[in-house]
């Protein structure tokens, strides 16, 4: 049974009763990401999540810490582009006393000058982890040049620069202007009382006091198609491709998540089967959608060797054009449907996975999705849908190209996307 309240406070809750279980999630999503930030706080939500851990006016950072493996449950966060998450699971017989600590770590971080300073450097440790991994550096690099000029393409870690320079009080306001209960929405999904959670939860956002949100979020505006090379000593070439993609608002998400489900989505999909394992031209080749609340990109990844950078070129140029020219079969349309129908009943065995679909829910939609109707708008797409949005997406002169690699190789691999993609 799921209930869903608008809370006096201004927060939004949804509670899943899932009696059959003996565990219990629950997830805080703050409307806060990299694209609230400014350039010069960039990362700011990304430390600010950090600086949820380091103790509040109750609790130490290692009594937050004890509390929850003492009970044997979990606790965790995170940084996107649009919002953050915290979230917990434990037995459900100790759901209170981890909503305690969440909402403790939420309304209650000291953000000590100490705890500060020692937090900063383990952020800039972070960002240099990121940085000597030019696999995942890729995608960082390909949508700061895609959103040139808007917060969406700020790498969410930050820079070394913008987090050297953060001041304690700039971040501390950063925090309190945004974490506050108008600014949420709360999932709680297992063996739970929904009225008693409710309850709960209604007393403990009720306390805090609301400042008036200001959305001043600006749609990026796409620019024209781009070659961004970045040279870096690496072994491997690390190429994204990609075209403007859809918002999570469109119609067309169905369609687009079929689509990259054949196209590079998974094992069976085309780009894998043919430049992995026909051709050997990579480990890792794969695509994947981004979307936004007012926008998207839709990038397609591979790391492959310098030697290999013509034929992956010639081979994804000509997968491209297949796909445009022929179409998908209705064969590949029915494995996909499947293969996402599983993906979600599966899910749903997870209580962690549950919460957080209602949460995204909520968030993105302001109303509960059911499994049934998300499917049932899967089931609804057919081939001709598919080919006819791939017609209008992926047009080789949309095609934008990133890379990371060896300064001797990266004049290649921009001869060979101008070879097949014509002169950006």
């Amino acid at each position: 049974m799921i209930n869903n309240w608008n809370l006096s406070s201004g927060a939004k809750l949804v509670v899943e009763e899932i009696p059959y279980l003996k565990s219990a999630a629950v997830g805080v999503y703050i409307r806060v990401g990299s694209r609230n930030e400014t350039p010069e706080i960039a990362g700011a939500s990304h430390f600010v999540e950090h600086m949820l851990f380091k103790g509040t006016g109750q609790r130490s950072a290692r009594q937050i810490a004890e509390s929850f493996e003492g009970m044997g449950g979990q606790l965790n966060a995170f940084t996107s582009k649009e919002y953050t998450g915290l979230y917990a699971r434990t037995l459900d017989e100790d759901i209170y006393q981890a909503l305690e600590i969440v909402f403790d770590m939420l309304f209650n971080s000291k953000f000590n000058k100490k705890d500060f300073n020692t937090e900063r450097g383990v952020v800039i440790e972070e960002i240099n982890m990121y940085e000597d991994a030019p696999d995942d550096l890729i995608h960082d690099v390909f949508a700061q040049k895609f959103f040139a000029g808007h917060p969406l393409g700020f790498p969410i870690l930050g820079t070394l620069e913008t987090i050297k320079n953060m001041e304690r009080e700039v971040l501390y306001n950063y925090y309190n202007s945004h974490y506050q209960p108008n600014n949420m929405i709360l999932a709680v999904a297992g063996n739970v009382d929904a009225n008693k959670i409710r309850d709960f939860i209604e007393k403990k956002c009720s306390e805090q006091s609301n400042l008036p949100l200001e959305d001043k979020l600006e749609k990026p505006q796409p620019g024209p198609a781009f070659i961004e090379l970045v040279p870096k000593e690496v072994e491997q070439v690390q190429i994204c491709l990609g075209v403007p993609g859809i918002s999570y608002h469109s119609e067309d998400r169905y369609i687009q998540n079929v689509l990259n489900s054949i196209l590079g989505g998974g094992m069976s999909s085309r780009l894998f089967q043919s430049l992995r394992e026909e051709r050997g031209l990579a480990y890792s080749v794969y695509s994947y959608p981004s979307s936004y609340k007012d926008s998207g990109l839709y990038t397609i990844y591979i790391g492959t060797s310098p030697a290999k950078v013509p034929e992956f070129f010639e081979a994804f140029y000509e997968q491209l054009l297949e796909l445009l020219g022929s179409g998908v079969s209705a064969e590949e349309i029915e494995r996909t449907k499947k293969l996402m129908k599983s993906s979600i009943y599966l899910g749903l065995e997870s209580v962690m996975n549950r919460m957080t679909r209602l949460a995204k829910s909520i968030l993105m939609y302001d109303e509960i999705q059911s499994p049934e109707d998300v499917i049932e708008k899967v089931y609804a797409v057919n081939s001709d849908m598919v080919s006819q949005y791939a017609a209008r997406t992926l047009k080789p002169e949309a095609f934008c190209l990133g890379a990371i690699g060896d300064k001797e190789v990266l004049p290649l691999v921009e001869k060979e996307f101008q070879k097949w993609w014509g002169n950006k």
